[in-house]
């Protein structure tokens, strides 16, 4: 059984982008749509496990007890899906991955839903993402986000809903992502924040026809007809770019008071651009009785509506969480409306993480020949013994790392699972060719991102308050280049590790592999010291120099990483990090004696 979350979404700027920039494809003078969208707090939570068939249970809005049981046959399931309803968009989902994916049934239990339906939250897209994310999960189909939310919104299309891409950001669970429209091409990044955002969200308890402004606003597409329909294009055109490159570098120099001013000037445009399309429903009464209080000034930067629009719920800029607190106590004793808080941290420079645990071992036999390396036990600082790689990730997750996969072999994942649920994810290394050859097996899951590489038979303990991990991070965030953390190492020990030269006070300038002592004492002394890999942050330059090694030569058997770190030294750039702390090794059975001996001491 695995454990799942989607959130809501609520789009912070740009909204009704993403079917306007869908039309590209029918009128090229249509610009591409622009969005920033923020995952909520609230959201949807289930338990789901393989079956032979899809069974559904779950809570009405009355807290009754509902459940439907569909064999997974393609034309049962599409004719549920075009039935519409709450049922329709797993039935939806289900169909689309049948037809697309080798999958069997679930059972989709779902626990809770604290998020409010047709108030601009996207409750509908959260539901046919965690669908989508269940079979990927139970079913190891390795999809990445970007593919969980192509499934998602293959599987709505299905039903009579029919709503955005937009709202498939819900995929991505947590902070603000930057989204791209052009025609049927999708572009989602995780959007960077220089400070602390804080969000007020707040259902206005009134009512809106979100179909209907869809309708009205649609017939300004793909050509505009009058007046109202160029001004509507200009509005999602030209307007929104503006929007919405001002807000991200806004945001991403931490200046959130010049955002709010943005999202209150977004709410003008709109109201002088979209509302004669749509008067009866875009007027919002509610909406703008509550942004137009001059009470809510001493608490925020700037608002806006949500979604579609209309009068379903209103979003804040608030200058901090003091403020976010009292603004939703004073529209709870105003206007009787419930508000939720969203904060969203400072984007953190580094986000994933890669362990490679493939290998075999074979230089701790015959331990190994029972047990893999990366488990052997080792008494961690609070006195427990602990798998030595459950001690790794829990050292990668204090330092705000929130994704980590493993590179393993198939068949492997029970095992894994039994130590971290569905914590972590997996890419997998059914052959031994080379540490490189591991790494680039979780390019799908970098997706784009830098990632730290760390070796699965080494710790790591920090001399400062800052653990080894935010050494290297906080390394990297100055720079933006290839990263790696060095240790200082005897001459003698040179043949057993990677070994780095800098060129300057932090650039590397050449990298060698386990060099002959002789060489490393004619060629590789910096400053007279002699200084070691083991631990990387890696960007997209080094995945592709891996890819394009392994590509191009048939023949490899050991693709190593040093090779590829050295040409993207090269090329862009290499910064040095020699970490305050102490490296322990498992690798090798005179290490461990000394890891068993000497870690976890206080």
């Amino acid at each position: 059984m695995i454990k799942l979350f989607v959130p809501g979404r609520i789009c912070l700027f740009g909204e009704h982008s993403d079917w306007a920039g869908q039309m590209r494809k029918f009128n090229s003078d249509i610009r591409p749509g622009l969005a920033l969208v923020v995952c909520t707090e609230q959201g949807i939570y289930a338990n789901a496990e393989c079956s032979e068939k899809l069974i559904i249970t779950s809570l009405d809005s009355d807290d009754k007890e509902i459940s439907a049981e569909y064999n997974m046959h393609l034309p049962e399931l599409r004719k549920v899906a075009s039935e519409g309803g709450f049922f329709s968009y797993i039935a939806g989902v289900a169909a689309y991955m049948l037809n697309y994916y080798r999958i069997g049934g679930m059972t989709l239990n779902i626990l809770k839903m604290t998020l409010p339906q047709k108030k601009g939250l996207s409750s509908s897209a959260a539901i046919c993402t965690l669908t989508a994310r269940g079979f990927n999960k139970l079913y190891n189909l390795n999809l990445t986000t970007h593919g969980e939310m192509e499934c998602a919104y293959g599987g709505e299309q299905l039903t009579p809903s029919r709503c955005g891409r937009l709202d498939q950001a819900v995929a991505f669970d947590k902070g603000i992502v930057h989204m791209k429209f052009d025609g049927d091409r999708l572009n989602v990044n995780p959007a960077k924040i220089g400070a602390p955002l804080y969000l007020v969200f707040a259902d206005l308890n009134a009512e809106k026809d979100t179909m209907t402004i869809l309708r009205d606003l649609n017939s300004a597409y793909p050509y505009p007809k009058t007046s109202e329909h160029r001004g509507l294009h200009i509005l999602l055109g030209e307007i929104n770019e503006r929007i919405i490159g001002e807000v991200t570098a806004a945001l991403e120099e931490g200046n959130i008071q010049h955002a709010g001013k943005l999202m209150t000037e977004a709410q003008s445009l709109f109201d002088t651009y979209a509302v004669s399309l749509s008067p009866e429903e875009l007027a919002s009464p509610t909406l703008h009785t509550v942004l137009n209080d001059t009470a809510l000034k001493q608490w925020v930067f700037g608002g806006k509506g949500v979604g579609s629009q209309g009068d379903g719920a209103v979003q804040f800029i608030v200058r901090d969480s003091e403020c976010g607190t009292k603004l939703i106590n004073y529209l709870h004793k105003t206007y009787g409306i419930l508000a939720y808080s969203i904060a969203i941290p400072k984007t953190a420079a580094v986000r994933k993480a890669v362990i490679p645990v493939a290998g075999h071992g074979t230089r701790m036999l015959p331990a190994t020949s029972v047990i893999k390396k990366d488990l052997l036990p080792v008494v961690d600082f609070d006195g427990k013994a602990k798998p030595m790689l459950q001690i790794l990730v829990e050292n990668l997750r204090s330092s705000d790392v929130e994704e980590i996969c493993l590179v393993i072999h198939h068949g492997e994942e029970e095992l894994y699972q039994s130590l971290f649920g569905d914590t972590v994810e997996f890419a997998y290394q059914d052959d031994a060719l080379g540490f490189g050859h591991a790494v680039l097996q979780s390019e799908r899951f970098a997706d784009g991102e830098p990632v730290i590489v760390c070796l699965g038979d080494h710790l790591f303990t920090s001399n400062t308050e800052e653990s080894a991990f935010t050494q290297l991070i906080a390394a990297y965030e100055k720079s933006k280049q290839l990263t790696i953390g060095l240790f200082e190492l005897p001459l003698a020990a040179t043949p057993h590790y990677g070994v780095a030269k800098f060129a300057a006070e932090t650039a590397l300038s050449v990298l060698v592999e386990k060099p002959t002592v002789e060489y490393a004492k004619q060629n590789l002394q910096s400053n007279g010291k002699y200084y070691g890999m083991f631990m990387y942050v890696i960007t997209p330059h080094v995945y592709a120099e891996l890819r394009y090694e392994f590509d191009g030569n048939n023949t490899v058997e050991n693709l190593q990483l040093t090779s590829a770190l050295n040409r993207v030294t090269r090329k862009f750039g290499a910064i040095g990090a020699i970490i305050s702390g102490r490296r322990y090794d498992i690798g090798l059975p005179e290490q461990y004696r000394i890891t068993v001996a000497d870690y976890g001491r206080v």
